[in-house]
């Protein structure tokens, strides 16, 4: 499957209204993207086991988008049939005092995966090149340096054995909308609402801008970027598994060889 029409290629120019948040070009419908997710959930489950068994690699993916862009929902069915021993998930919200204390990639580094795992940030450093921009929370001159900064940390991340996937999860304002909508007309849905949403909607163009900036100079060979359409939840899923899926694949990964020939049961 050619998921490398998802990606952004280093050095290109991005503009995101240049990405259709309804394209499925993986399938040819609904009822085939859920099809191949089912067998692609097996197979994810069977390869993370050798992933844990095999000791040697780690993987890091990374989830950023908008609100309601389904990063939650992500993680639930693209992880579902993998081992909770193997896979892990980090969010980064607002920043206690302790880690104010350190540099903004302090809290990130002590979250990033060990051998055999696999660690899903919901939201990640990107936050302080993207809100922190956004809100104007530190000065310009400080945040257009993370850029080079956090290249710098992901490099050292994939020399160190780390494998990098990004993923920006690409909805459209209207299907935001649509979706903001059903969590204040549902009462079961109430719980996700949270005021401050529609405030940050009306920044939505700033944050184009942000993401724009991000994909266009974070987007590397060793740490690439994709963008998935997302206002099809279906196709969403199906990207970022067949993703995470060819990836583990490449690693050629075996079982490790015991010697059990000394062993007997009683």
């Amino acid at each position: 499957m050619n998921t490398k029409v998802h990606r952004v290629d280093p050095g290109s120019k991005v503009r995101i209204k240049d990405f259709d948040p309804d394209a499925t070009p993986l399938c040819v419908g609904k009822a085939e993207g859920r099809e191949q997710s089912l067998a692609l959930q097996q197979r994810l489950g069977e390869l993370q086991e050798l992933l844990y068994a095999e000791h040697r690699h780690k993987i890091l993916v990374v989830l950023q988008g908008m609100d309601t862009s389904g990063k939650d929902g992500t993680v639930r069915h693209v992880m579902s049939g993998m081992s909770p021993s193997g896979v892990g998930v980090s969010s980064f919200k607002k920043p206690t005092s302790e880690e104010l204390d350190h540099d903004y990639l302090w809290r990130i580094h002590a979250k990033t995966p060990e051998n055999g795992q696999i660690t899903v940030f919901n939201r990640s450093h990107y936050e302080d090149v993207i809100v922190v921009r956004v809100h104007n929370l530190v000065k310009e001159k400080v945040w257009r340096k993370r850029y080079d900064q956090i290249n710098a940390f992901e490099r050292m991340l994939a020399a160190s054995g780390t494998v990098i996937l990004k993923f920006f999860l690409n909805i459209s304002k209207e299907e935001q909308g649509k979706r903001l909508q059903e969590r204040i007309d549902d009462a079961k849905k109430h719980w996700k609402f949270e005021h401050g949403d529609i405030e940050e909607r009306k920044l939505w163009d700033d944050y184009m801008e942000a993401y724009e900036a991000v994909l266009r100079k974070t987007s590397t060979e060793h740490a690439p970027w994709y963008v998935v359409p997302a206002n099809a939840k279906w196709y969403r899923n199906l990207v970022v598994a067949t993703v995470i899926a060819e990836t583990l694949e490449g690693l050629k990964m075996r079982y490790p060889k015991v010697d059990l020939s000394g062993e007997v049961v009683g």
